[in-house]
């Protein structure tokens, strides 16, 4: 498949040395000829100066056969008009922009467009290391409606079946961790000792789950 990255900064660079190596066609784009200095002598892509919503500019780095772009500049209206473009003028399936204003981006999210907003995910990711036992949720869709949680298996739950645990909150585990592996759980699954649950659940059933993964009186 062929990818238009346009930005070439720390994430721009590696996506676009990550892409390469895994056999697709690469072209990246940057304002600043100095930024292509980040990538590595022997970068197979090819690397195009100019403004990154430019039409013609796309239509250059092969904007017309590609599968995918990813707009990760360091301007949240950058992105958003170069994913835009790639999308709407362009009919490029698969658009992803950078947004650092984790409020804009659920704003686009339910306009349709594919957002990361790397405020949110790196605050989320250094609370859940920060605290000794933290509850933030692994990953939130960017309306803050539907989570993924991480929790560990209590003794309340050793020994019986998972999909009850589903049952009695309406939630989903879609994985678990057990043993340094991972497996996603059928109907026969049941809790083991040390068993960490990937729990899918919208964000206002966290509280109930809970209480129902560690009832009143039981030991966690």
């Amino acid at each position: 498949m062929h990818v238009v990255v346009v930005g070439c900064g720390r994430v721009g660079s590696s996506l676009a040395q990550t892409l390469v190596e895994g056999s697709h066609t690469v072209t990246i784009v940057d304002r600043r000829r100095e930024a292509f200095r980040r990538l590595p002598e022997d970068f197979p892509g090819t690397a195009l100066q100019g403004i990154g919503f430019d039409r013609d500019l796309l239509i250059e780095a092969g904007i017309e056969r590609a599968g995918a772009l990813a707009a990760v500049t360091n301007g949240d209206n950058s992105n958003v008009l170069i994913a835009r473009v790639a999308h709407e003028t362009f009919g490029v399936e698969r658009v992803v922009a950078r947004i650092y204003d984790p409020r804009r981006a659920a704003i686009y999210q339910r306009l349709g467009l594919a957002t990361v907003a790397t405020v949110s995910w790196t605050t989320d990711q250094v609370m859940r290391r920060l605290l000794p036992d933290p509850t933030g949720a692994e990953w939130t869709e960017p309306t803050g409606k539907v989570c993924v949680v991480e929790r560990q298996v209590t003794r309340a739950w050793i020994g019986r079946p998972l999909y009850e645990l589903e049952a009695a909150t309406e939630t989903r585990i879609v994985a678990v961790g057990r043993l340094g592996a991972a497996l996603v759980p059928s109907s026969n699954t049941v809790g083991q000792e040390g068993d960490l649950l990937y729990v899918s659940s919208a964000v206002s059933g966290i509280d109930a789950f809970d209480a129902v993964l560690r009832p009143a009186g039981s030991a966690s």
